[in-house]
């Protein structure tokens, strides 16, 4: 089967959502491509609030905020329970499938929005056995709050990471006993309100410098050893039992980009490079969402779906775009960069994470401070704008963090 679009969207997430939408609101035509039977992407299993206050100026759940956003969206056309086999970024078009067959796709601009996938259990190569009963966090989460099944009775969560803090609570609301949350760092990895929210309110201890060392059990988990830990090296004399038969891994996420990999320039973290108008190093693809860096809120990543969207259709309807003339470099004190390019033509948005936490964190362009953040930390996105008319964008720009105390 063959297809042309102007804008063709891979993921129907957040940022795929605000994709759609901003195509169709620049007249363009667009197919969405989604692997999953319907839209929303882990929206659909996230029943807690915290979602639209920036999108929709109230708190939702994850599937309200998936609906009224469908909603907005109106009628569009899409290919669901479907797969890309490659894309062919010279020549606009890619081969996708599904159980209808093989589908030639056409495109005047592609926009990426394929979000982030959870880091696996493995990637922490504790020692041990691997019986049943280890989980990540979002599985857990679906498990749970869509398949109706509790994935045991005691649990222990490895990383504070916020799937991870929501899930402590969520197993507590069903009747799990949660015995702890052990986070490696010194600081958690999630943001505050969760901290106050998912364990603080019930009660659920949070142990900094702290996490597993071993596995016990063959069939099923029966427990773990956990240690205190000094500067990356676990303590002997801290070690101590814990029994348990579920064990919940939030150890982060990871861009999910290897279908675009050695053709699309992306850093070491594995998040692809964008400028401020969430342009590629192709002048016809963009970038949105978790596949560019891991947002800690779904509406940033709407947003940017929103502006893909827009700009992509420009460029698929034969308009051009301004050039890139600078760069966004991290120096001391940042560790993420929403966007790594610029083209100074108009003030944007972009969003930082520090590297450590800060009392106040001075955020610096070029040396010269133009925002101030109180308790910083590397789990909390900091919004900062850039205006061509008070900083200077072309060239190395220089973005740096340093923290001062009260």
């Amino acid at each position: 089967m063959k297809m042309k679009y102007d804008v063709v969207v891979l993921g129907g997430g957040a940022a795929g959502m605000g994709a759609v939408w901003g195509a169709k609101e620049n007249g363009a035509s667009v197919l969405l491509i989604e692997r999953e039977a319907s839209t929303g992407g882990v929206l659909n299993q996230c029943i807690h609030t915290g979602f639209g206050l920036q999108v929709f100026k109230t708190e939702l759940t994850g599937p309200e905020y998936h609906e009224i956003y469908k909603d907005k969206m109106g009628n569009f056309d899409a290919l669901y329970e479907t797969m890309v086999l490659s894309i062919d970024f010279d020549n606009d078009k890619m081969k996708a499938m599904n159980s209808n067959g093989i589908h030639d796709i056409e495109y005047g601009a592609l926009v990426l929005a394929t979000g982030a996938r959870e880091r696996p259990f493995e990637s922490l190569r504790i020692p041990g056995t691997r019986p049943s009963g280890i989980f990540t966090a979002g599985l857990a989460q679906k498990f749970v709050n869509l398949e109706n099944h509790l994935p045991g009775h005691r649990a222990i969560i490895v990383g504070s990471g916020d799937i991870g803090m929501i899930m402590a609570r969520r197993l507590t609301l069903e009747g799990i006993e949660v015995e702890g949350v052990y986070e490696i760092m010194p600081y958690p990895g999630g943001l505050t309100r969760n901290i106050a929210q998912c364990l603080e309110d019930f009660n659920i201890p949070l142990h900094l410098s702290t996490s597993v060392i071993k596995i016990h059990g063959k069939k099923r988990l029966e427990g773990v050893t956990v240690s205190k830990f000094e500067n990356g090296v676990p303590l002997k004399e801290s070690e101590r039992f814990i029994e348990c038969d579920t064990l919940v891994a939030s150890v982060g996420l990871i861009p999910e980009n290897d279908l675009v990999k050695r053709k699309i320039e992306m850093g070491s973290d594995e998040g692809i490079f964008v400028d401020d108008l969430m342009r590629t190093n192709y002048e016809n693809v963009f970038a949105c969402g978790n596949n560019v860096c891991i947002h800690d809120l779904v509406d940033f990543a709407t947003v940017e779906g929103e502006m893909a969207g827009r700009n992509a259709a420009v460029v698929a309807k034969g308009g051009s775009l301004p050039p890139r003339v600078g760069f966004l470099s991290p120096k001391e004190g940042i560790r993420v960069v929403s966007a790594r390019y610029t083209t100074a033509t108009a003030p944007f948005k972009i969003y930082i994470r520090v590297d450590r936490p800060m009392e106040i964190a001075t955020v610096n362009v070029n040396g010269k401070a133009i925002k101030a953040a109180v308790n910083a930390r590397p789990s909390e996105m900091i919004e900062v704008t850039l205006d061509p008319k008070k900083h200077d964008l072309k060239g190395k720009v220089e973005l740096s963090a340093k923290g001062v105390k009260r």
